[in-house]
């Protein structure tokens, strides 16, 4: 008799579970599948997500799926927005199917590992900020802002009309090719390099999540995954380019977010991992990081003229994120950097966990995150579809 893989075993009753809640939902009986007890969360049309899509043109999320059209079909109602991205029952700690199908396979693939270091796991609170307001934490850099009461940024009204109807959101990845480790260890190999241009298993993954939270809320999302970091030097130039476009194809735009993630060594050859328990389950910590025009930023074309808004949405953020799941922020990051930041009033730059960190508690902060920037969406919201 052929042995069944256990990887076979579970795509078997992944699929299996998928015929049930489909004749399920036919009869009327189940709306929006929630494929909670076999911890399934498989991106809409992931088998062609994170098909090769390495050319110069960005692929619209909300118009096609990246590699596959026909995968999510616009609603009649939205064509903007894919069908079926409603508010289904949804198990946000559950561990994605394809996630746990890449962990079976990295016990094989990474047998003859051995230990080169260790990784250790922090949790950074406002004893690593050096700017307290209630929830706001921040490690402010500045040199013409030093003393900044952020709390008056915190309060001010920020101006941002989100018209639900259009694509209000835009997920890009200038460092797209970065990753993370796939098994919960505590020590890191040499010969393993997180880096890579599979979707599945780099920050594109984290967008995903990130865009199907919004997606759940009624936010139409455009989730580029264009890969911008090959070569590495040039990377921002690229997705300064590719943001512009989406700008102008789609004025509605109003949050643009880079998402990546860190990485933290010292000194002992230690690698940090951030990280918070929410809800019962680990997850990375997220930073946000915006700017001021100051130094070098001062010299760039345009310069930073917008930076305060950035910094008030920013705030914003940070303490709805607080208030939602707290211990998921670290320190604000406030310093005298641009990063394409000034191309929307509100555009921001944000760390996902570090290179230590898991996949998957990268994808389960990309859900707590999503979630936390859609409740906090929701108070401009202009219209409701």
């Amino acid at each position: 008799m052929q042995k069944i893989s256990s990887r076979n075993r579970l795509i078997a009753v992944a699929c299996v579970f998928a015929v049930i809640v489909s004749l399920l939902a036919s009869e009327g009986t189940l709306r929006s599948a929630a494929l909670l007890s076999a911890g399934i969360d498989m991106p809409q049309g992931a088998g062609s997500l994170f098909a090769a899509n390495t050319g110069a043109e960005p692929t619209a999320r909300s118009m096609q799926q990246p590699g596959a059209a026909a995968a999510r079909p616009a609603s009649a109602t939205n064509p903007y927005r894919p069908a079926g991205t409603g508010n289904p029952a949804h198990d946000i700690t559950a561990t994605p199917a394809d996630i746990l199908i890449l962990m079976e396979e990295a016990l094989e693939e990474f047998a003859h590992q051995v230990r080169d270091g260790d990784i250790v796991a922090k949790t950074y609170t406002n004893r690593d900020a050096n700017g307290v307001w209630g929830k706001l934490n921040v490690r402010n850099t500045t040199a013409t802002q030093p003393g900044r009461d952020l709390s008056k940024d915190l309060a001010a009204p920020i101006g941002l009309q989100i018209d639900k109807s259009k694509p209000a959101v835009l997920i890009f990845h200038t460092h797209t090719t970065e990753g993370f480790e796939i098994l919960d260890r505590p020590w890191y190999a040499a010969d393993w390099n997180s880096r890579t241009q599979q979707r599945e298993r780099s920050i594109v993954r984290v967008g995903e999540a990130m865009a199907q939270m919004l997606e759940r809320a009624g936010f139409v999302v455009i989730h580029d995954t264009t890969i911008f970091d090959r070569p590495y030097n040039g990377a921002y130039d690229r997705s300064r380019i590719a943001v512009q476009r989406w700008l102008e194809e789609h004025p509605s735009i109003q949050v643009t977010l880079d998402v990546h993630r860190d990485a933290i060594h010292n000194n002992r050859g230690e690698r940090i991992k951030p990280v918070a328990a929410i809800q019962g389950k680990q997850a990375a910590q997220v930073m946000i990081i915006t700017g001021v025009e100051e130094g070098r930023v001062m010299n760039l074309a345009g310069g930073f003229p917008n930076w305060e808004q950035n910094l008030r949405f920013a705030c914003r953020l940070h303490v709805a994120a607080q208030e939602l799941h707290p211990g998921l922020m670290k320190p604000m990051f406030f310093c005298p950097r641009r990063y394409n930041m000034d191309l929307t009033p509100f555009s921001l730059l944000l760390e996902v966990g570090a290179d230590a960190n898991t996949l998957e508690e990268a994808v389960y902060s990309g859900k707590l995150l999503g979630e936390a920037i859609a409740r906090m969406l929701e108070e401009f919201v202009i219209n409701e579809k």
